[in-house]
């Protein structure tokens, strides 16, 4: 794969960095800004090497020019993170986009409004690609979040551009790559949040390769559905995925109790007495403490999705068991938003091996070994 230290002459080169920017915003204003700082060495690297221009996408408005999917808030973070004036363009293409682009100089940086603004983004359409392609000479991608979509500035653009993996996009792969190709034992897999058919993949790829795959968050509500128990006012999809042949595997680690919540009341329940008005919210205290334990002979932990209803204010198993990796020598590899949102309120990044900013492209990479946004990247 093409990386950003293999690029030689920047010489007169306008560079153009596809960044993975899809923050969350609230009243106009940046509510969460790791998505931007993880990206400063990439992008204060490249702007000392020429004008830099940065693309990326913000939300769905589904080809609308929606201000509510607006990339202006970027601009004062932008800015207070890099310590200079942003100019900002009010569309990704077109004649007044590039004449802003053709004026930009060495040091400068000019952010493009939302990618998805445009139709021919989602669509990947190879005219709006080389709309894209025309405003600079170099291409680096440091979208690691969006390499498992086919999307104009994913694949498209690297048509027709020499580019580049900027180096989070390098470090999500580097990382990443270990637990398919050097895998160390005991090999723990925690997996949690909701999705089965984006966590099943995943299940099948790593069933032959690791000690023990525990199964949390509202994955746990879809087993017992299956497997023929009461789930009360669970989060369940309407899907049969042939899970209760699938936990059979003694690999499998389902947990022993649930934290559950009623009219006004909260309680720990085994995974056969849950009402039918309750809701299961948290892995239960025995069932912390069994995956503590396991933790602690871990010498490799995967972990993706949170274990209990973190949208909703429940947490407290997650809490514990980041605090039990973050105490461990084990190689520790986490992703998912909500997940990595905890490690970050509780100050523990650094505690890890790697958090990872990529949710479905962190899975789908697992499963697959490879992304779109990977290929388009290979010389």
């Amino acid at each position: 794969m093409r990386n950003i230290k293999q690029i030689k002459n920047f010489k007169n080169k306008i560079i153009l960095l596809r960044a993975g920017f899809d923050v969350p915003i609230k009243d106009g204003k940046v509510i969460d800004s790791r998505r931007i700082e993880i990206l400063l060495p990439t992008i204060k690297y490249l702007k000392n090497k020429g004008p830099l221009v940065i693309l990326s996408h913000q939300g769905r408005p589904e080809g609308k020019r929606d201000v509510a999917f607006s990339q202006k808030p970027l601009i004062p973070v932008l800015e207070k993170l890099l310590k200079q004036k942003i100019k900002f363009a009010d569309s990704c293409v077109g004649v007044e986009t590039e004449k802003m682009v053709r004026s930009l100089k060495k040091g400068e940086v000019l952010l493009l409004e939302n990618l998805r603004f445009e139709k021919g983004e989602e669509a990947n359409d190879p005219v709006f690609a080389k709309e894209l392609a025309k405003l600079g000479d170099i291409y680096v991608v440091d979208a690691f979040p969006d390499a498992h979509r086919k999307h104009a500035s994913i694949v498209g653009v690297p048509k027709y551009l020499p580019s580049y993996a900027g180096f989070q996009f390098l470090k999500e792969v580097k990382y990443l790559s270990l637990v398919l190709e050097k895998a160390k034992h005991p090999f723990l897999l925690i997996l949690g949040g909701a999705k089965f058919d984006t966590k099943l993949p995943i299940i099948k790829r790593f069933l032959k390769n690791v000690d023990n795959i525990f199964i949390g968050g509202a994955l746990v509500s879809q087993v017992l559905k299956e497997e023929g128990f009461e789930t009360g006012i669970s989060l369940i999809e309407n899907k049969n995925y042939g899970l209760k042949y699938i936990v059979k595997n003694p690999k499998i680690m389902l947990p022993i109790d649930l934290i559950v919540v009623g009219e006004k009341i909260k309680r720990v329940s085994s995974f056969n007495g849950v009402a039918k008005k309750e809701n299961i919210v948290d892995i239960g205290p025995e069932t912390i403490k069994e995956l503590e334990n396991k933790i602690k002979k871990a010498k490799m932990i995967l972990w993706n999705g949170p274990l209990g209803e973190s949208s909703a204010g429940f947490y407290e198993g997650t809490e514990k068991i980041i605090r039990a990796i973050a105490k461990t020598k084990a190689i520790s590899i986490v992703g998912g938003g909500d997940t990595t949102e905890v490690i970050s309120k509780l100050k523990l990044e650094n505690k890890f091996t790697f958090v990872s900013t990529g949710g479905g492209a962190t899975l789908e990479y697992l499963a697959n070994g490879t992304l779109p946004g990977i290929k388009a990247l290979f010389h």
